[in-house]
């Protein structure tokens, strides 16, 4: 794993244009992309048609054709790369499931501990949850960013904090409220 500053220093490079930092970018962060991407995938089915490397791949060219994003640092990265990774896998469940028309989708869920310690693995629907989410932004933005940088960003709370400027505390709270929030918006609509 590379040094949160090397990283941030090869970010810093790229805004500034160093075509060779980008070269050098994606070594220092593709095994945490990899291992993020591992994570969300892990809840599909076997023969689910996007591969971690695919959904890795595709994460960082929409990260790298942003050049006007003025990146701050590793856990700045990380929050956009949260954003994409989730566009990526709400799109993709969305192909399918036109693609079937309807047919069975492939519950993706977030872990049991985090939104409902009581269910299934197998119980929070991607896209349910995305528009669960979309509910809650419109309610509660700073919550539901919490959310999307820790589940699909793979940040910790002391990352998230620094991001959203509030303490640890406060993201632990907002990511309690949320995960109740979620539980109760997806328990409804099933």
């Amino acid at each position: 794993m590379h040094n949160p500053t090397e990283i941030t220093s090869l970010l810093a490079r790229v805004r500034l244009g160093e075509s060779r930092a980008a070269d050098e970018l994606l070594p220092a962060v593709y095994d945490e992309l990899r291992r993020l991407a591992e994570s969300h995938l892990q809840h599909e089915r076997q023969d689910h048609t996007l591969q971690a490397t695919a959904l890795v791949h595709e994460a960082y060219l929409r990260l790298v054709d942003q050049a006007d994003v003025p990146w701050q640092n590793r856990a700045h990265f990380f929050a956009v790369a949260a954003q994409a990774v989730r566009r990526i896998l709400v799109d993709h469940a969305r192909a399918q499931q036109a693609q079937k028309r309807g047919g069975k989708m492939k519950k993706l869920t977030l872990d049991a501990r985090q939104i409902a310690p009581n269910r299934d693995r197998d119980s929070t629907d991607l896209i349910a949850l995305n528009e669960a989410l979309e509910k809650l932004s419109e309610k509660h933005p700073d919550k539901a960013r919490v959310v999307e940088l820790h589940f699909f960003g793979g940040l910790t709370n002391v990352e998230i904090a620094e991001l959203l400027d509030v303490t640890p505390r406060t993201v632990e709270r907002y990511w309690q409220f949320a995960k109740a929030w979620l539980f109760r918006e997806i328990s409804d609509e099933v």
